[in-house]
């Protein structure tokens, strides 16, 4: 071993001395690092399940209310996937249905004889406004937005309370006088005896209705929870054109105009 020393030149000892030295902080910085990657391993895992978790927690929570209602939901969920494929055709068939729905339960508070040129009437005044409704509430879903929901609640329900409450009697009003054949000053009339009166009842209805649709209901169904209580507010106003109607023909003596059934309202607050 000796001659062997003496032998080998003196770099090369150095070398295969230093060589394992050199090694060694490589070696330490290898092991210091692999726990570390294990651990790492270790937790992706696991903060991959809790971030399902809680998204699983989050949608179970915000369906949950409308995910246990029965046949309702069967319902609704069909009529959601068919909104997202034909949203406009899907709102107007369902503004037709009820507005004929609206329109017969108004005939039959009247007890006159059936008219089904006015029912027919009635259904193409609906349809023609079911787009415009649907677009609406998208138009209260962008603006409005404050930090506090409560406010921003308040603003959407009082900004429809004073413009789409006034624009829709207008429009049904209206329509009702032009296509029976009312000439323009028998329309203006017809307005000035029904909008007025109908916005002034309209407070008594739509300010809880659309508090509860903007607060609970998703934007895809608020149309459509609209247009459930519609059916009964839709009866009143029906009721009330033909009222206007019959005051126009001098048909209607003033104890009657002064009636009101209170059959429509209650079914509208009750929808």
């Amino acid at each position: 071993m000796r001659s062997f020393l003496m032998q080998t030149p003196l770099r090369q000892r150095l070398a295969c001395r230093l060589a394992p030295r050199r090694n060694v902080p490589h070696q330490l910085r290898a092991n210091s690092s692999s726990p570390h990657k294990t651990a790492e391993k270790a937790t992706q895992p696991a903060s991959t399940a809790s971030t399902g978790a809680e998204t699983a927690a989050k949608a179970t929570a915000s369906t949950s209310i409308w995910m246990r209602l029965g046949p309702l939901t069967t319902i609704a969920t069909a009529f959601g996937r068919a909104q997202q494929k034909r949203p406009y055709v899907v709102q107007t068939i369902s503004a037709m249905v009820i507005f004929i729905a609206a329109d017969v339960s108004a005939q039959n508070i009247g007890g006159a004889e059936y008219d089904p040129i006015r029912t027919a009437r009635t259904t193409f005044i609906g349809a023609l406004f079911a787009i415009p409704q649907y677009r609406w509430f998208h138009v209260l879903a962008r603006y409005f937005n404050y930090k506090s929901k409560p406010l921003s609640i308040a603003a959407k329900v009082i900004f429809n309370q004073l413009t789409f409450a006034v624009a829709f009697p207008t429009y049904f009003f209206g329509m009702q006088a032009l296509l029976s054949g009312e000439s323009i000053s028998g329309t203006i009339q017809r307005l000035q005896d029904t909008v007025p009166r109908s916005w002034q009842n309209s407070w008594k209805v739509w300010p809880a209705a659309m508090t509860v649709n903007l607060t609970f209901v998703p934007l895809e169904y608020r149309a459509l929870f609209s247009g459930i209580i519609a059916i009964g507010w839709q009866t009143y106003l029906s009721w009330m054109n033909r009222q206007a109607e019959l005051k126009e023909h001098g048909e209607l003596d003033a104890s009657q105009e002064k009636e009101v059934p209170m059959a429509p309202i209650s079914a509208a607050v009750a929808a």
